[in-house]
């Protein structure tokens, strides 16, 4: 126990009288690291370890944790309580693994001790409590169930606040107690404390509140996060370990905690503005700073430098920029499309417009351009249905467009995309540098603005600022530009890029503007597109965005509260920037996906086409067919891929992260053959045969039966014998692809359930998917009428159960069923 002299003779009371507590770690005190690891690393730093061993931070960090496990093992199993001191702790480490010898015991403690004043800053919240509660005389206190005795105490609390006094302090490691056992109790005899009289604060369910009315104390929560943030924090940290392990250090500025906090006063509770409050305003908020370090880079280089948000991406970030400083910035709106037609000199920019379309016909090409041209008209016609591939037309377009036609389109284009730029960008003409500010990712509209100043005779340069960028892409960036992306491939690895990208349309959605993309304009007025998004998801997205505007406004405050710097290091913000914007993306809570999934996905490119963000059953469907590597590689539609492994399961959202990091073995979840068993087929004519099929085990424990029957075969029953793969067990599906050759059928990315009205079994008691074998002869029985398309491949996943959930061996599954 320690208490200040003069607290003592000011408080002192010789009857029991009241008193308030405070619990001191995340509650008086805030760490700017929400975890105790983010304190060991920074004590590997500041230890003579960090010299013998500068790459062993990880393991230091793990070997500190081990002690302090031991120590309190040894001290249960010996005393009966595991209280201990930090010595204690570190008398249980491996001073040898680290080149140093057991002398080196008080520089390691001290080096955490000052990891600890480093890290820690007053709450600024609960001082103003904690003074309140000394202005109306109660006597005012510590009680810390902690490994630092009551004089580091003391000191730490005096290095985060100076004039802080208090009339009674409780560390946990000298009486041998805790909260939840006596330590309230030696608290309340000692200090003479009537229970009735006394209030307790802190952050612990257990130590704090529990332990506190166990006393007969009354208890005040002051949770770290709420239960649901407490998982959120928990996945992000997980999505960091596997997605930026190098930038993605504990020791995060704070920015967690002061999330933490952020999250904690606001009162709105709808899932949307959580949504944004949670991670779309972190995200933001993080990308913000990197804006602004950006331009204050190219200011520092001289010149005129301006920044312009381009719409319809860049909207929130815009917001963003003008809610939290006083230069507001410009908002342009023009899009790809707009910006190709400007810059088209030559065809390739246009052929580059349409080339990744998945399909396309006349009208489309009309809505896109703004222009009908009967020859391309004539030439999408010649396909079924009029529709072709992106490609295909994309590769026709130069011999169907006349350059003619092509040049004064762009000419028109280019003086109209000016005029907008002059009339929303103040001092235009006087800037020499122009920093261009978007989600990303090839920098195709900074290019295409480039070649239009070039045309132009512009000069100004220009400098993209990108949240995600496909660096590979931006290799071309004109002489004197630049293009930067926050979490750029020295973030993230391009593998774990690329499955960012492929589920970025949530983002998107989040950030977009509530009108429809530019069309055209009429001089420097913006002409746009009728917005095809529902309302609702317009509103739920605005809802979103007020809820990330409230976090990035919120955040500011808080951290010149505390003292905190959150983007000081702005690669370490990076990596956890991608960490939170992984785990929306990839392991979405409930709230979510159930928000996220019912959004649509705006092609944006002239047309009104809107994709869906779920189909978890097509997803299913792939890893009947497929297998789920290859489902994990499928192509756009539905646009949010870890939504729909989400959908399915928790389990199957972490294993497509595992995959998105490179770390999913395919070994284990890649399909292993496993032998073939004889299927039945029976023929139109009355004719049968006995052939093979092959038998795949997956890694999530199913055993797939794939076999292809072509229409010449005139098969109308496949019996498919159910021994050889299960006694018992659950028939996921039958899915079939077609297509006019085997390999155009097995290639094909959506195939469909079979229906359930053309399947049925002999010798099987099924009740949904679930099924038992009750003959020897038991079949999955298959009705085929008159196949669509040449060639049909069957899939047919089971899953055993019961003591037969291992698949059968190899020579089991080849023989023939009796």
């Amino acid at each position: 126990m320690s208490r200040e002299n003069s607290a003592k003779s000011h408080r002192a009371a010789s009857v029991r009288d009241g008193g308030c507590s405070f619990d001191v770690f995340d509650t008086f005190l805030l760490r700017r690291c929400t975890q105790p690891d983010g304190v060991f690393e920074r004590a590997f730093q500041l230890s003579p370890a960090s010299a013998t061993c500068p790459d062993a931070a990880a393991s230091y960090v793990q070997h500190r944790i081990g002690a302090e496990a031991r120590a309190r093992k040894i001290n249960l199993d010996r005393v009966g309580t595991s209280e201990v001191a930090i010595s204690d702790i570190y008398v249980r480490f491996p001073f040898r693994l680290f080149g140093l010898e057991a002398g080196a015991l008080p520089q390691l403690v001290q080096a955490e001790f000052e990891a600890e004043v480093d890290l820690c800053r007053t709450n600024v919240e609960i001082l103003r409590l904690y003074r309140n509660m000394r202005d109306k005389g109660l006597r005012t206190g510590f009680i810390s169930d902690t490994y630092w005795d009551s004089g580091q105490l003391a000191e730490l609390l005096r290095a985060c606040q100076p004039d802080l006094a208090w009339d009674f302090l409780y560390a946990s490691c000298d009486h041998g107690t805790n909260k939840v056992d006596d330590l309230f109790s030696r608290y309340l005899t000692e200090q003479n404390v009537d229970p009735a009289k006394a209030l307790h604060i802190g952050d612990n369910e257990q130590a704090d509140i529990k332990g506190a009315r166990r006393h007969g104390i009354q208890p005040r929560h002051y949770p770290q996060a709420t239960a649901h943030f407490a998982d959120q924090l928990n996945r992000e940290t997980s999505a960091a370990e596997l997605l930026s392990p190098r930038r993605a250090s504990p020791l995060d500025q704070g920015f967690r905690t002061l999330r933490r906090i952020v999250a904690a006063r606001s009162s709105r509770r709808s899932a949307a503005f959580q949504l944004g409050m949670s991670a779309l305003g972190p995200v933001m908020s993080a990308f913000d700073a990197f804006i602004e370090k950006r331009v204050a880079e190219l200011r520092a280089q001289g010149g005129t430098v301006l920044v312009a948000f381009l719409g319809r991406d860049g909207f929130l970030p815009h917001q963003i920029w003008r809610a939290t400083r006083s230069e507001s910035g410009s908002y342009i709106e023009v899009n790809r499309r707009v910006s190709a037609v400007g810059s088209a000199d030559t065809i390739e920019q246009i052929v580059e417009l349409f080339a990744n379309i998945p399909k396309i016909n006349a009208r489309a090409f009309a809505e896109m351009l703004k222009l009908d041209v009967p020859s391309v008209a004539a030439f999408l016609a010649a396909f079924p249905q009029g529709i072709a591939t992106g490609k295909t037309l994309a590769e026709a377009l130069p011999r169907l467009i006349d350059p003619n036609c092509l040049a004064d389109l762009a000419s028109g284009m280019r003086q109209d995309i000016l005029a907008h730029l002059r009339s929303s960008i103040p001092d235009f003409d006087r800037c020499t540098d122009l920093v261009l500010v978007d989600l990303g990712y090839s920098a195709n509209i900074q290019k295409a603005l480039r070649r239009i100043f070039d045309c132009q005779g512009i000069g100004t340069r220009l400098h993209g600022a990108y949240l995600l960028t496909r660096d590979d892409t931006i290799q071309d960036i004109a002489d004197g530009d630049s293009a930067v992306g926050f979490i750029s491939d020295l973030v993230v690895t391009p593998h774990v890029k690329r499955m960012l990208m492929r589920n970025v349309s949530p983002l998107e959605q989040l950030c977009c503007s509530p009108v429809g993309s530019v069309r055209s304009y009429n001089g420097a007025e913006v002409q746009r597109e009728v917005d095809p998004r529902p309302p609702e998801q317009i509103a739920a997205a605005s809802e979103a965005q007020a809820g990330a505007l409230a976090f990035a406004r919120s955040l500011r405050d808080c951290a010149s509260e505390h003292n905190m710097s959150p983007f000081a290091d702005i690669d370490n913000a990076a990596g956890w920037t991608a960490a939170i914007l992984g785990r929306l993306l990839l392991l979405p809570n409930d709230d979510e996906l159930h928000l996220l999934g019912s959004f649509k996905h705006d092609v944006n490119l002239g047309t009104v086409t809107l994709a869906p963000m779920l189909d978890a059953g097509l997803v299913e469907r792939l890893q009947i067919s497929a297998g789920f590597p290859a489902t994990c590689k499928s192509a756009p539609p539905p646009m949010w891929l870890g939504g729909c492994f989400s959908t399915l399961s928790p389990a199957h959202a972490f294993l497509y992260l595992l995959f998105g990091a490179n770390r999913l073995p395919l070994g284990i979840f890649g399909d292993v053959k496993a032998g073939q068993i004889k299927i039945g087929l029976f023929a139109a004519d009355g004719g049968s045969s006995l052939e093979p099929a092959l038998c795949y085990r997956t890694g999530l424990g199913e055993l797939r039966v794939r076999f292809a029957i072509s229409a010449r075969m005139q098969v109308r029953t496949v019996v498919v014998p159910i021994p050889p793969l299960a006694m018992e067990g659950l028939i996921d599906g039958v899915v079939v692809q077609d297509g006019e050759t085997v390999q155009e059928a097995s290639a094909n990315p959506a195939p469909i359930a079979w229906p359930t009205d053309q399947l049925r079994s002999a010798g099987l008691e099924r009740s949904g998917r679930y099924f038992r074998v009750t003959t020897a002869d038991a079949a999955l029985i298959i009705d085929i009428g008159a196949l669509e398309k040449p060639i049909a491949i069957f899939s047919i996943a089971v899953r055993p159960l019961g003591p037969q959930a291992s698949p059968a061996p190899i020579e089991t599954l080849s023989r023939s069923p009796a």
